[in-house]
C-alpha cells in the first residue's frame, strides 16, 4: 500500500503543499478541487509540478450531488462529470471521488443511484478513468458505507468503485463487519481520519476537528483490521479538515502525517502480527525510565544568576564537563546541566532564546533502539561535537528546536557521569528535592496535535483528558503525556489568546518551550523551609484562596496555616493528596514548581488559575498586588 495524502491537509498555496508532501516522503496526492482552482496554474501545470516531485495524483475530488437528481437535473450532473473527466485528464489522473448526494432535491433509492453509477461508469470507461462513491455522513439519502458498497454493488462496472473513510463511518457509529466481506479489488480509494470524540454537529465536527490517525479517540487499528480482511492494496490516503492544521507550517504537517501513518502500520503490526504492504515493523514504543538531565543554554552573565538561583533550591555543583564549559548539578535523582559554551547547538539556542532549557535527556530502555524508531517515525537525528574519549549521546530534534537525548541503563551511556564529567564532592545540606516531577512545555496553539504524535508514537505513553485553565488573559489549553508509573510526565500547553502567559512566553522566548519544571519532595514543608532559609522568594499567593480552601475541605487549621505560612497550594483526589508552591520566574522566561504528592494521580487543576492571576500580578506590566 502507498500513503497518500490530500491537498485539503495543508495551509498554503497548491504548489507550496505539493512541495511540502514530496518533501515528507508522500508519493500520491489527492488534488482538492478548490486547490485547483486558486491555483495559477493549468491542471497541466499542476501535473507537471507533481510529475517532477516524483507524486502521482491518484484522485481528483471530490465531486458532490451527483446520484439520484430529478430528471430535469440529470443530465446536466452528467455534463458536469464530463468536464471532471476533461481536467483528470489534464491532471494524468485516473480517479474522480464522487460524495454522496446532499442536495435538498435529490431523490431517494439504491437502484436508482446505481442506474446513475452504471451510466457514470460507461462515460469514464470512455474516457481511460475511474469513479469511487463515498458515503457522507451527513448524505441525504446514502450516508453509510454499507449503502454506498450496495449502489456500487447494483452498479456493476468495473470503472465503479467504492471510497471507504475512516471518519464517516465512526461518525455514525457504524459496525465494521460487513466491511470486511467487500471484496478489496471494488475498494477504488480508503481515506483516513482521527478525531476527538466529541459531542457536536456531525459536519462541524468534520470539517474542524479531524486529525490524523493518533491524534484523536477512533479506533483506527479496528479500522485497519476490517480492511485487511478485504485485501485490499491501494493507496492509504490522509483527508484531514482541521483549523489547527490550516493555520500550521505544511512542511510539519506534511511529516506528521506521514508519521502519522507510520505508527498507526506499526500500531496495526503489535495488535494482529499481520505486516501491512509497504511498512515494515519498528522497534516498539520506547520505554522510559526517567528523566536523566535537563539543560540549560546560558552566557557568563545569566550563567552566573541561575547557579545562584538553582543552589538557593538546594542543588550542588557535581561534576564539571572534561572539555566544555558545562557544569552538572544534582540534588536526589535530578540533574541540571549548566551549558557555557561560547559556540555550538546550545550557544545558538542561547542566542536565540535568551537563558533556556536547550535539551532533555531522557533515560531510556534502550536508547539505540528509541532512536532508530524515532527516526522510522520522520524525527530528525542531531549529531554534535563530540571530544575524544567521550560519549555521543543519541538525539533528535525536540520542541522548538531544542534537543532529546536518550540514554539507558544497559549500555555505555549509563556511565555518561563518569566518561564525560569530573566529578566534584558536593557538601552542605539540600533542600530535600528527590525527582522531576514533570515539563511543562508553552507551545503555538497550531502546533500542539503534532506535539502529542511526536511523544504519543515515540514512547510508552498514555494522554490525560485536555484541560482547559483560566488564564487572566484568556483560556490555556493543556493535555499531559505521561508513563504509567509517572517516570515521565510532560503537559503540553497552548493558548489561541495572545494574552495568556504561555502566549506572552512564547513572544519573550521566541518560539516554543519549557516554560517550568516541576521538582517532586518527599516533604514540601521542609522544603519550603529550607528555600525560605536560602533567600528564595515564592510565588505569593492570597488570603482568599486559603478562606476558601478551609470552606471547601475543612481542612485542619494547623495544616491550613502551615499551607498559608508557605504560599503552599493544596487539592486532593480519590487518590490521595497534592501539595505546590511555586518559585518567582527567573528573568521573566521559565519558573519552577516543588509538589508533594500523597497518591494524587493529577496536577492541581484547580489551582492553576490562582497561579496564574499570581503570576500576572508580578509580571512586567501586570497589576500591583
Amino acid at each position: 500500500m502507498r500513503t497518500a495524502i490530500a491537498t485539503v491537509c495543508l495551509s498554503g498555496g497548491l504548489d507550496e503543499k505539493l512541495d511540502a508532501i514530496a518533501a515528507a516522503g508522500f508519493r500520491s496526492v489527492e488534488i482538492f478541487e478548490n486547490d485547483l482552482l486558486s491555483s495559477n496554474g493549468t491542471a497541466a501545470d499542476v501535473a507537471k509540478h507533481a510529475k517532477d516531485l516524483g507524486l502521482e495524483i491518484a484522485v481528483f475530488q471530490p465531486f458532490r450531488d451527483f446520484e439520484g437528481m430529478p430528471d430535469a437535473q440529470r443530465s446536466r450532473t452528467f455534463d458536469r462529470a464530463e468536464r471532471k473527466f476533461d481536467v483528470m485528464q489534464q491532471l494524468d489522473c485516473d480517479l474522480l471521488m464522487v460524495c454522496s448526494n446532499v442536495a435538498p432535491d435529490s431523490l431517494a433509492g439504491i437502484d436508482r443511484a446505481a442506474d446513475d453509477f452504471r451510466e457514470l461508469g460507461d462515460r469514464a470507461a470512455k474516457r481511460g478513468v475511474r469513479v469511487g462513491f463515498e458515503a457522507l455522513a451527513w448524505g441525504r439519502h446514502v450516508n453509510d458505507y454499507r449503502d454506498a458498497w450496495e449502489v456500487v454493488r447494483r452498479a456493476n462496472h468495473p470503472a465503479v468503485g467504492l471510497v471507504l473513510d475512516s471518519f464517516h463511518i465512526y461518525a455514525r457509529k457504524t459496525e465494521l463487519k460487513s466491511m470486511r466481506s467487500i471484496p478489496g479489488d471494488r475498494i477504488a480509494l480508503v481515506q483516513l481520519a482521527d478525531a476527538p470524540l466529541l459531542n457536536m454537529d456531525v459536519l462541524q465536527w468534520s470539517r474542524h476537528f479531524r486529525c490524523f490517525p493518533g491524534q484523536g479517540d477512533l479506533p483506527l487499528t479496528e479500522f485497519m483490521e476490517a480492511l485487511l480482511a478485504t485485501g485490499y492494496d491501494g493507496d492509504l490516503s490522509l483527508e484531514i479538515f482541521n483549523d489547527q492544521f490550516r493555520a500550521g507550517s505544511p512542511r510539519a504537517v506534511a511529516v506528521d502525517a506521514q508519521r502519522s501513518l507510520v505508527y498507526l502500520m506499526d500500531q496495526v503490526y503489535a495488535k494482529t502480527q499481520t505486516m501491512v504492504a509497504g511498512f515494515s515493523p519498528l522497534p516498539p514504543r520506547s520505554k522510559c525510565l526517567g528523566v536523566e538531565f535537563i539543560e540549560f543554554a546560558v552566557d557568563d552573565t545569566s550563567g552566573a544568576e541561575l547557579e545562584s538561583f538553582i543552589a538557593s533550591l538546594g542543588f550542588k555543583v557535581t561534576g564539571r564537563h572534561r572539555s566544555k564549559a558545562v557544569t552538572r548539578w544534582s540534588q536526589g535523582g535530578i540533574n541540571l546541566v549548566i551549558n557555557k559554551e561560547k559556540e555550538g547547538f546550545a550557544h545558538s539556542h542561547f542566542v536565540t532564546h535568551g537563558a533556556s532549557v536547550c535539551a532533555l535527556c531522557l533515560r531510556v530502555a534502550n536508547a539505540t533502539a528509541t532512536l532508530d524508531r524515532a527516526e522510522k517515525l520522520c524525527d530528525t537525528p542531531f549529531r554534535g561535537k563530540i571530544g575524544e574519549g567521550e560519549l555521543e549521546i543519541p538525539a533528535v530534534r525536540g520542541l522548538g528546536g531544542s534537543l532529546l537525548y536518550f540514554t539507558d541503563p544497559a549500555s555505555v551511556l549509563k556511565n555518561i557521569w563518569d566518561v564525560d564529567f569530573s566529578p566534584i564532592a558536593a557538601t552542605g545540606p539540600d533542600a530535600a528535592l528527590t525527582v522531576v516531577d514533570h515539563i511543562s512545555q508553552s507551545m503555538h496553539y497550531e502546533d500542539t496535535l503534532s506535539w502529542l504524535l511526536f511523544y504519543s508514537s515515540l514512547f510508552e505513553v498514555q494522554r490525560t483528558p485536555q484541560v482547559d485553565i483560566t488564564d487572566p488573559g484568556g483560556i490555556v489549553r493543556s493535555q499531559v503525556i505521561e508513563t504509567a508509573d509517572g517516570a515521565l510526565r510532560i503537559a503540553l500547553n497552548a493558548s489561541q489568546s495572545q494574552r495568556t502567559q504561555s502566549s506572552r512566553f512564547l513572544n519573550e522566548y521566541f518560539g516554543s518551550g519549557v516554560q517550568h519544571i516541576a521538582f517532586g519532595s518527599n516533604d514540601i514543608f521542609a522544603t519550603a523551609a529550607a528555600l525560605k532559609a536560602n533567600g528564595v522568594e515564592t510565588l505569593p499567593i492570597p488570603e482568599n484562596y486559603y478562606d476558601d480552601l478551609e470552606a471547601r475541605t475543612g481542612l485542619d487549621p494547623v495544616l491550613l496555616d502551615r499551607l498559608k505560612a508557605h504560599n503552599v497550594l493544596y487539592d486532593k483526589d480519590d487518590s490521595g493528596e497534592y501539595f505546590q508552591l511555586y518559585t518567582r520566574s527567573f528573568k521573566d522566561l521559565f519558573f519552577f514548581e516543588i509538589v508533594e504528592r500523597r497518591g494524587y494521580k493529577g496536577f492541581g487543576a484547580i489551582n492553576a488559575p490562582v497561579r496564574l492571576n499570581a503570576q500576572s500580578r508580578l509580571a512586567p506590566g501586570g497589576p500591583e498586588l
